[in-house]
């Protein structure tokens, strides 16, 4: 695989995983998620990861070709994906 095409793949697991984070955070009457929370911080913290590398590796290849619109704009995904990944963690973290 062409490392210059992970962005794309970036976006599409961390909009997946954004999914199950935001549905199993969901709380029933008790208080509880629906997943364990151990569960989404472990899932949050790689998406994360995912997309961060999917910015980075894309801003690089930005860098190196110029501007192209369809592939910043992933890159551009990938990077507001990392921000609410890194909002999520906090929200979702016990304090």
């Amino acid at each position: 695989m062409k490392t210059f095409n992970f962005p794309f793949i970036a976006v599409a697991l961390g909009l997946l995983l954004l999914l199950i984070v935001i549905r199993g955070s969901e709380t029933d009457m008790d208080g509880v998620t629906t997943l364990p929370l151990l569960t989404l911080l472990i899932i949050n913290e790689c998406a994360f990861f995912l997309t961060a590398a999917g910015a980075v590796i894309g801003i690089n290849h930005i860098r190196t070709i110029g501007f192209k619109v369809f592939y910043s704009a992933t890159t551009l995904l990938c990077i507001l994906l990392t921000i609410q990944f890194v909002l999520l963690g906090v929200k979702l973290w016990p304090l």
